[in-house]
């Protein structure tokens, strides 16, 4: 049954619906909508106490298969055991095994392929060099501070690539040594063209959220990469879903790939609270939004809209009305978006507001609601989105406005 708001949420003049009207309007617009492209059913799911159960493996970090200054400082992160996909990946990139890994949103993607490569580097006999893809600068942005923190104090370099900065800057960064590049797909192209990034010397290439980087049209940057890296040795590949039509591509990629699946592709997380909000005639999302987020159940709220311009009108709306409130999307600088993410981060704005730049490997804690202005194009898309709540185990709550 779809999500039934509080007479606080609905105004006065809804105060006397009668619950049975609720559940027949809620049917009449899931039928509706289950004419498009998405099916409004499955916006609506109970949480699973069974899924908020922790893998539990069979050894800690201080276990792990690698150098003793890598351990020491992933503990100073407060990291005490591996989660399940950095659990059944290490060997097989340690010992340079092609790689799969399939696994939902906040569940250490981007510490399963650093922790290897780090040691890897740090062998004597390794000269590999490692390009890693990522399909949004916020998410290149996080893998080159997990680098750093994880690498602390060993004397390895990343070098971090994205639109929107200065590209005499990154020209010059290239000229420093380095062992990882880690960048966007279109950053990246412009410095092999400016001949100022050699993929010659790049063996190891990762490419995470490689599913959202087909959904973002990078499929034909991805091959010249791919193309122009003559000795690439080992191709790892990580994503939180899995599409049929991806395989073929996948196949041109990797031969013999160790493939690890720690969840069903295609479902989101069971800990996370779904649920829809019907609007009705005459009433206006923004109000109902806006009457939401003042409950103090709503801690932590991100916010997704369709366009830019929505993006910017929904906040523009919501600080009007006392919320505290930030926006990103594409027409918004680099610096302005690390801004509001670190806000958002450190509780200095209630509510983020954003297109689906940010649907994809931002690792924002203790998130409390994601809520879907509009209903999204298509499952992955929901699946995304909705993954920035509920992270590693811990619970959350999603929702959907459905006209």
């Amino acid at each position: 049954m779809g999500y039934h708001r509080e007479p606080r949420w609905r105004g006065k003049q809804n105060q006397n619906q009668s619950h049975n009207d609720t559940i027949k309007r809620t049917h009449n617009n899931k039928k509706k909508i289950n004419n498009g492209a998405v099916n409004t059913d499955k916006f609506i799911k109970r949480a699973s106490d069974a899924a908020v159960v922790a893998y539990v493996p069979d050894r800690l970090i201080a276990d792990l298969p690698v150098d003793d200054a890598i351990i020491r400082n992933l503990q100073k992160k407060g990291y005490e055991k591996p989660t399940e996909i950095q659990d059944r990946t290490i060997e097989a990139i340690l010992n340079g095994r092609n790689l799969m890994g399939l696994a939902q949103t906040g569940t250490g993607k981007t510490g399963a392929y650093l922790i290897p490569l780090i040691h890897n580097f740090l062998r004597k006999d390794s000269r590999s060099n490692v390009l890693v893809v990522s399909p949004t600068r916020e998410l290149a942005l996080q893998i080159d501070k997990e680098f750093r923190s994880i690498a602390f104090g060993l004397k390895l370099f990343s070098t971090c690539l994205i639109g929107g900065t200065s590209v005499r800057m990154d020209i010059d960064k290239l000229r420093r040594p380095g062992q990882i590049v880690i960048g966007t797909p279109g950053r990246i192209a412009d410095m092999v063209r400016q001949n100022a990034l050699n993929l010659n010397k790049y063996s190891i290439l990762v490419l995470d959220e490689f599913d959202r980087l087909l959904d973002m049209g990078f499929a034909a940057e991805i091959q010249r990469l791919v193309d122009s890296m003559y000795n690439r040795s080992q191709t790892i590949l990580f994503s939180a879903t899995e599409d049929k039509s991806q395989k073929k591509l996948i196949s041109n990629l990797m031969t013999d790939p160790f493939e690890v699946r720690v969840r069903n592709e295609n479902i989101a997380a069971d800990n996370i609270e779904q649920d829809i909000i019907t609007v009705r005639d005459g009433e206006k999302k923004i109000d109902i939004l806006l009457n939401m987020v003042k409950d103090q159940s709503f801690e932590k709220v991100l916010v997704f809209a369709d366009t830019k311009r929505g993006v910017s009108r929904i906040c523009r709306d919501l600080r009007k009305g006392g919320i505290t409130v930030d926006e990103i999307h594409g027409d918004k600088s680099q610096n302005y978006r690390i801004k509001a993410l670190e806000s958002f981060r450190n509780r200095k704005i209630k509510v983020l507001v954003a297109t689906d730049v940010a649907a994809r490997g931002l690792d924002i804690a203790d998130v409390s609601h994601v809520i879907n202005f509009q209903a999204p194009k298509d499952m992955e898309s929901y699946i995304h989105r909705i993954g920035r709540t509920g992270r590693a185990g811990a619970s959350g709550k999603a929702l959907t406005f459905v006209n």
